[in-house]
């Protein structure tokens, strides 16, 4: 498997700089009813020509949102589009700061959140069929490309998909990748990765439906950010994905969910000619989400006690600085595997 040191070329580096760096960054929320039952709330950003005035978008006390025109208008250029998947129990917000990031760049980012597994829905009904978290991508690539309006007119040429903790797992699906029911049951039997396995049931990981091809060819290359439930991949499938790949884990680990037997793993299996694994060691799991503001961590405690290590990084860097390494990473990787430029 190659790594990120072959990857780092003048070439790399040259088009990272090619930035829309004249657009402003629109933004909307909307509600999306395609070709299913299951209604999609979403997140989109995307290139504007408009000069308006921008707001903080996906704020909360405890963490720091980002700089947006909401309701900007459209271009009229086509873009590649990026897919963003939140983890478990997240949402659109998790990832926001990396979508205006890769906006600047010239993609359409779209984010839903996942009923079922999102803050805003935990319906136990809906988060035990997992296999609808890749099928909820797919059916955003298809509102986008429909409907101009949304984020702009979508090359179709040029789809990736971003996806942290379940949501690395949701894209790796989404690429193809298949799981395996009974090799998830025996590996757990070894207690090798204790978080994923104690979420077996709530996913609804041993019904037949998650088993499914859950892949969408129209996906050119996909970023896993510290995913969980790996080991249930069969290493087939993972071999014989097409997309591009670049899997980044955590190398600080949080005592349930070590790299090497989650990112590790889906590294391994990959092939060397399409992949890219890099491991960030002063990255904790939750260093891939948004910047808590100060005081954040004993805030989130006071409401949920425990829950405040969300905003825990491994090392003397911010997790600013460490969104920085990340986003060099993912954005170098994109301009290589579907540019913003034709």
């Amino acid at each position: 498997m190659f790594r990120f040191s072959i990857l780092v070329s003048s070439l790399w580096l040259s088009v990272v700089s090619l930035a829309y760096g004249a657009d402003s960054i629109g933004f909307r929320e909307v509600d999306l009813y395609v070709g299913s039952a299951r209604p999609l709330h979403a997140a989109l950003w995307y290139p504007s020509p408009d000069p308006a005035a921008t707001a903080t978008v996906g704020e909360s006390p405890a963490f720091l949102g980002v700089a947006a025109v909401t309701n900007a208008a459209t271009s009229d250029k086509a873009r590649p589009l990026v897919v963003l998947s939140h983890g478990y129990g997240g949402s659109w917000r998790n990832l926001s700061w990396l979508a205006g990031r890769l906006v600047k760049q010239g993609y359409v980012v779209a984010a839903p959140d996942h009923p079922g597994t999102t803050t805003f829905n935990r319906d136990a009904e809906q988060a035990a069929m997992l296999w609808e978290r890749p099928r909820d991508l797919s059916r955003v690539i298809d509102a986008l490309v429909a409907d101009p309006t949304l984020g702009g007119q979508i090359d179709e040429t040029r789809i990736a998909a971003i996806g942290h903790s379940l949501g690395g797992w949701t894209v790796s699906a989404l690429a193809g990748a298949t799981f395996d029911r009974e090799r998830f049951r025996v590996d757990c039997e070894t207690n090798s990765s204790p978080r994923a396995c104690s979420l077996s049931a709530e996913l609804g990981l041993g019904r037949a439906e998650v088993q499914g091809d859950l892949g969408d060819r129209r996906l050119d290359a996909f970023v896993s950010l510290d995913l969980g439930l790996a080991r249930g991949f069969s290493p087939e499938s993972l071999a014989r994905l097409h997309a591009r790949s670049l899997v980044i884990g955590a190398g600080t680990d949080l005592g349930d969910m070590p790299a090497a037997l989650e990112s590790g793993y889906l590294a391994e299996h990959l092939s060397e000619d399409t992949s890219t694994y890099v491991e960030i060691p002063d990255a904790m799991h939750f260093s891939f989400m948004q910047l808590c503001k100060p005081g954040a961590e004993a805030l989130i405690d006071e409401e949920t006690p425990g829950d405040g290590v969300v905003c825990r990084d491994g090392g003397r860097r911010g997790r600013d600085e460490i969104h920085q390494e990340i986003a060099f990473l993912v954005i170098g990787f994109l301009a290589e595997a579907v540019p913003a430029r034709p």
